[in-house]
């Protein structure tokens, strides 16, 4: 079937994604109500969840990692503090992404010792970065990725995620961190990601866009 042509992807992957993103939400939701009432656990399970999604919302204005936690931190403190003040439980998502977003603003102008608009000013600004539902979409990428690092091999399992989170690996870091002869690196690397390519291609919900 053929995809969009904007998109890439076929009317049935955004029909999955399009009911995924809506389980998430009540779920999500059901949790945010939780929370209210004190649970701690479903509190724990929403920042496990959404901080991804939140540091990635950051990073997309251009912040730094440091600053993205920071940004993310802040975020999660902002929700603690308004807990009660979500009116739509099933919106939580939106509402920590625009939160993430204007303090990433916030961050970022007073990194440039800039004067800071006020948050009415936030509103109207043009909005070139992934939405809330584009975010969700790569987050349900990158946790069945990541499910697919973690049924491989624990040697190549180690090796990937250190290979994913460091831009320019140095292999002889990662030889002393994983106890790898130096030249064995590279000859692994490429075995361990034709065994994730393999097990990418055998799952029917995994979409390379």
């Amino acid at each position: 079937m053929a995809g969009d042509p904007v998109t890439g992807h076929a009317p049935a992957d955004r029909a999955r994604a399009r009911a995924a993103g809506a389980e998430r939400r009540a779920r999500l939701g059901e949790l945010l109500v939780a929370a209210r009432q004190g649970d701690s656990a479903a509190l724990d399970a929403i920042v496990a969840e959404l901080t991804p999604v939140l540091w990635h919302t950051a990073r997309n204005q251009g912040l730094s990692s440091q600053a993205a936690e920071d940004v993310v931190q802040t975020t999660w403190l902002t929700l603690l503090r308004r807990l009660d003040t979500i009116a739509a439980p099933g919106a939580l998502i939106e509402w920590l992404v625009t939160t993430a977003r204007r303090e990433a603003w916030r961050v970022s102008a007073a990194s440039r010792k800039d004067d800071l608009p006020g948050d009415d000013v936030f509103d109207d600004l043009p909005d070139g970065v992934l939405t809330p539902d584009e975010l969700l979409v790569n987050d349900e990428r990158r946790r069945a990725l990541w499910q697919a690092v973690e049924s491989l091999p624990k040697r190549c399992a180690e090796l990937l995620r250190i290979i994913a989170f460091v831009p320019r690996p140095h292999y002889d870091a990662v030889a002393a961190a994983l106890d790898m002869p130096l030249g064995s690196i590279g000859p692994t690397r490429g075995r361990c990601f034709a065994k994730l390519r393999l097990v990418l291609a055998k799952d029917p919900d995994w979409s390379p866009r």
